[in-house]
């Protein structure tokens, strides 16, 4: 594998348009507002569309992530819950 030229071992990237961000929260929740604000502003900068789903408006998010609210998926994956950190998630949406 060391031998291999570097144009092998790159990692496959997306373009920022086929990402998608959602956050997953629920009314009244200050956790789900200081997420949203972060989402905004790394998906602002970095021209990623993102979506959010509200639990108390669908039963199988309620019983899914009801302990874990606010909850971050990247392209349909769990990425975090509760605090949402800057750099990890343009770290995310980057790679």
């Amino acid at each position: 594998m060391a031998d291999m030229s570097p144009i092998f071992r790159r990692r496959a990237t997306r373009a920022p348009q086929e990402r998608l961000v959602t956050l997953i929260r629920k009314p009244g929740c200050h956790l789900c507002d200081d997420a949203q604000s972060v989402i905004e502003k790394v998906c602002a900068d970095l021209g990623v569309p993102w979506e959010q789903k509200d639990i108390s408006q669908d039963p199988q998010l309620h019983d899914q992530y009801w302990e874990q609210i606010p909850v971050v998926l990247v392209d349909g994956a769990q990425h975090t819950f509760w605090r949402v950190d800057e750099q990890r998630l343009r770290k995310a949406l980057t790679e």
